[in-house]
């Protein structure tokens, strides 16, 4: 309980501190209180779900934040019931995560489909009352998912937002090499039933680009996951830590590569989006350089498990604080 209000009181706090600026803009006092409540509803969520895999406190409190305060729910959010609808998914799959075990799990697997219920019954009930909470042409594209790459550039172009910032991305890597290797498929198969119906054609009038949300909340759970996975990684999985700086080292490499003058023209960028790039590269490489530092740690048998969580934990604080505050500063 201690540990929830903790988590309740940085989201808040977070939230104020992105949105305190624009209150005045949003008119209604209960606009304001919407916005607050959907996104710390929404990381709070993910925050309790995440506690029925990841035991660390740093690791569900980034888990949240990374989808409570990620792109995807910050472009979301701007649309307030469909905001309120993303912010319900994670409490949604709360009966199936800590549902029945043993012989009654098929019980757990019958409440996993709770959500997938519910999103089309709350469009036909807003469709049948007369209010339309989100297009129903609203829906990813391919090229929207350039965002996992460089996602600050996506929201400076203004499209849908899909992405989780930089470095988490070192943290989903490893946590993906983990649920793979723990054969957690019933996450992969809600994962790609959600991706699916994101990029398939509307029925029951729901908006496409709500499903997202299913999978935009697993992989924030793999990511909290694979943050503690790094966190405790021994000297018989430092080869699993270097697909993550791989990852990340190859990612700083595209990038640059993205911000020279011959991807500028062939993709029809301007120079403000290579500075964005130049910016994208350098933190790519600020986590590549935090994830090898753990490597050499988990070579040398060196646990030093509070030295890994400060070196995570400030690389990924700082990418979120910058990335949020640069989306909803385009948003607004």
């Amino acid at each position: 309980m201690i540990r929830f209000a903790a988590a309740a009181l940085l989201y808040a706090g977070f939230v104020a501190y992105l949105y305190r600026p624009y209150f005045k803009g949003f008119g209604a006092l209960w606009l304001q209180d919407l916005f607050v409540v959907n996104i710390c509803l929404a990381s709070l969520g993910c925050f309790v779900l995440s506690r029925r895999w990841v035991s660390s406190f740093c690791g569900s409190l980034f888990a949240g934040a990374l989808y409570g305060f990620g792109p995807f729910l910050l472009y979301l959010a701007k649309f307030h019931a469909a905001g309120l609808l993303a912010a319900a998914v994670p409490w949604l799959f709360c009966p199936a995560a800590f549902g029945p075990k043993g012989k009654w799990r098929a019980l757990s697997w019958a409440l996993a489909v709770l959500p997938f219920l519910v999103i089309p019954l709350f469009f036909e009930v807003s469709t049948y009352s007369g209010f339309f909470p989100l297009s129903i042409n609203t829906r990813p594209r391919v090229a929207d998912l350039a965002g996992i790459v460089a996602p600050l550039v996506v929201a400076k172009r203004s499209i849908i937002l899909v992405g989780f910032y930089h470095i988490p991305i070192a943290s989903l890597t490893m946590g993906f090499t983990m649920l793979l290797k723990a054969r957690r498929f019933g996450i992969v198969i809600i994962f790609a039933i959600g991706t699916a119906l994101a990029f398939y054609d509307s029925f029951f009038n729901v908006s496409p680009i709500v499903w997202l949300a299913v999978p935009v909340l697993c992989c924030s759970i793999i990511i909290g996951a694979g943050m503690q996975g790094l966190a405790c990684a021994g000297w018989a999985d430092r080869g699993w830590i270097l697909l993550p700086a791989a990852a990340m080292a190859a990612l700083a490499i595209v990038t640059l590569l993205l911000a020279t003058k011959y991807f500028q023209v062939f993709l029809g960028l301007g120079a403000k989006y290579a500075r964005l790039l130049v910016e994208a590269a350098k933190i790519y490489i600020l986590g590549a350089v935090a994830v090898t530092i753990i490597f050499f740690l988990a070579r040398a048998k060196l646990r030093l498990r509070w030295l890994r969580w400060i070196i995570l934990c400030s690389a990924t604080g700082l990418d979120l604080f910058w990335g949020a505050r640069f989306i909803v500063d385009r948003i607004f």
